[in-house]
């Protein structure tokens, strides 16, 4: 099931998209489905007559997962961490599908990251793995954008990957997918520039799922993006930035310099 938050005119909506690509539908739900379950109304839209937004704006946190493919921490000169490489970005930090990708004026290097991330569904602490996917409401495409000069400058992550636009999270949540081996794709103006598999990560959502609720009370609505594979790259003003996760969909951003 494809959960999807979008506008028609004003206020926000969460629905359920449905159909062939190129004629899809959205049948508005009740509420919040975070908290309310998911329950169809009679209202519908044509997919192409609403604007999405991102699927989630997380309540509390996006956590992020450093260096979790071994090609992607070889290229950028750094070793595979011995323990799981956790950070923080708020949530102004999360855009949706075309919203633009804004350039913060402290850097000169920003570097996009194609990621599949995991929506938290229940409040949950310290999950064992064999139960991490009654805690998961499911999955969304990721673009963890970093600030590379700053990322080397501050010595610490929270300004080169927490600014605001830093997390565009879309089209909408998929409900249904196994997390396992599916691939994650990220273009720049078309061009294919990573090409990898969640069966390539150093540690599997399952895992990484557990691990962060060892260190976080996990809230509904929080992200966790798992990480990114090898071919990051700087983008411009100008460019577009499209990630796509195989069995979720495609997630598509300008990027701006204001």
């Amino acid at each position: 099931m494809r959960i999807a938050r979008f506008v028609v005119d004003s206020d926000p909506l969460y629905g359920i998209v449905e159909g062939d690509s190129g004629s899809e539908e959205v049948t508005v739900i009740h509420g919040d489905p975070f908290f309310h379950g998911v329950e169809r109304t009679a209202v519908r839209h044509k997919l192409e007559d609403v604007r999405l937004l991102a699927p989630i704006i997380p309540r509390s946190k996006v956590v992020g997962v450093g260096r979790n493919f071994v090609e992607h921490a070889h290229e950028l000169g750094n070793d595979v961490p011995q323990q799981p490489l956790l950070f923080l970005k708020p949530n102004t930090a999360v855009v949706g599908p075309n919203d633009p990708i804004v350039l913060p004026e402290f850097s000169e290097e920003i570097s996009y990251e194609a990621e599949l991330c995991v929506v938290i569904g229940r409040i949950c602490k310290d999950v064992p793995e064999e139960r991490v996917d009654d805690v998961i409401f499911g999955y969304t495409c990721g673009n963890d954008l970093t600030a590379r000069d700053v990322q080397k400058s501050d010595l610490q992550w929270t300004r080169a990957k927490g600014f605001d636009t830093s997390a565009p999270l879309g089209p909408w949540i998929e409900t249904e997918l196994d997390p396992e081996d599916v691939a994650i794709k990220g273009w720049l103006n078309g061009e294919l520039r990573q090409d990898g598999s969640t069966s390539q990560m150093i540690r599997g959502v399952r895992e990484l799922v557990s691990i962060v609720s060892q260190a976080f009370t996990l809230l509904p609505g929080d992200v966790i993006m798992t990480g990114t594979p090898a071919g990051v790259g700087l983008v411009r003003e100008g460019d577009r930035c499209e990630i796509e996760i195989e069995g979720i969909g495609k997630l598509s951003n300008p990027v701006v310099r204001r």
